[in-house]
């Protein structure tokens, strides 16, 4: 069973930067695709941004619409490990971050989804979470 593990939340000013770490045990990439979710206080738990292996073989990243640019994910396969960097952070983006993953199989996992339509539902194997505050 694949567990994830996130780190690297804090509390930055405005403009800032953040770099979040997702560590996933008992995971290869021809098993599982890794997300991204966030959740601010009152709001529903939302992608950032996904990870995963498409047709061809090659790793792809998909982001949801309102990344425009500011979030990067990432992965180092030598120790199972994901990122999401952030930059120019906004105090809109205070949230808790988690990382998440998903069987390839579901639809999650599945490059002609868009990401925007996934939810938390498509990926069922969730962090505890890192909270980012974004505050002056």
């Amino acid at each position: 069973q694949v567990q994830v593990s996130e780190s690297g939340g804090g509390s930055v000013q405005p403009g800032g930067s953040l770099r979040l770490s997702c560590v996933a045990s008992e995971y290869t990439w021809n098993t599982h695709c890794l997300a991204w979710f966030r959740q601010a206080l009152g709001k529903e738990r939302e992608i950032v941004a996904r990870i995963f292996s498409a047709a061809n073989g090659r790793v792809r990243q998909g982001y949801a619409d309102f990344t425009k640019g500011r979030f990067t994910i990432s992965q180092d396969n030598t120790n199972n490990t994901v990122y999401l960097q952030i930059d120019r952070l906004k105090p809109e983006d205070t949230a808790t971050y988690y990382c998440a993953a998903n069987p390839v199989a579901r639809r999650g996992c599945q490059s002609w989804i868009s990401t925007s339509s996934l939810n938390a539902d498509d990926f069922p194997i969730s962090g505890q979470g890192t909270q980012v505050t974004v505050s002056s």
